[in-house]
């Protein structure tokens, strides 16, 4: 079922009863909060940390991974994350859209990362979904939010505070509310 469920966060269509997708997302992200209790209120070591979080994602977690708690997620199941990420404590990952984070990836303090919006027409309120997605080498600083659809280039910076709106292309410096481009990185090589 939650492969239904993840095609109908990605297409908006599916063959299910809408109580029945509703229900299983509701206790999917039950499911999710136990778990996030547990690891926010139990010391991990190292070695334990990418088992919690491989288990709260449902699949293997990359390499070398890094986190400070408190981490806050809604769904749970459609965040996947590259090798040696490092996520530091307060943030907040909604996503059900999907969050796709590079290798190498440093995301600050209360970072939120938000892949549903809402129609402005009250008869159309219901949650639209559309994936982040966090190239290699990318610095997120602390309190920024990352909007739905966005795609942060390989390389690229964005500032703290900063509210992303629109794609990031790679290698640049973006800050602001809404953020807009800074400065372009001048770099010899991407790994």
């Amino acid at each position: 079922m939650l492969k239904k469920v993840l095609e109908y966060f990605t297409t908006g269509r599916t063959d299910m009863d809408e109580n029945e997708l509703n229900d299983y997302i509701w206790s999917v992200c039950q499911e999710t909060q136990k778990k996030l209790i547990e690891l926010n209120t139990t010391y991990h070591t190292p070695d334990e940390l990418p088992k919690v979080m491989s288990e709260l994602m449902g699949e293997q977690i990359g390499e070398n991974f890094r986190m400070f708690t408190p981490f806050y997620a809604d769904f749970g199941r459609n965040i996947h994350i590259g090798s040696n990420v490092f996520i530091n404590s307060g943030c907040h990952f909604q996503d059900q859209g999907g969050i796709y984070i590079g290798d190498n990836a440093l995301i600050g303090h209360n970072v939120v990362l938000a892949t549903v919006n809402h129609d402005l027409n009250p008869h159309d309120r219901r949650n639209h979904y559309a994936p982040i997605r966090i190239g290699k080498s990318v610095w997120i600083g602390s309190n920024a939010t990352i909007l739905q659809g966005v795609t942060i280039g390989n390389g690229a910076v964005v500032a703290a505070g900063a509210v992303v709106t629109k794609n990031v292309p790679e290698n640049i410096v973006v800050g602001g509310v809404p953020a807009k481009v800074i400065k372009r990185i001048e770099t010899e090589e991407m790994t």
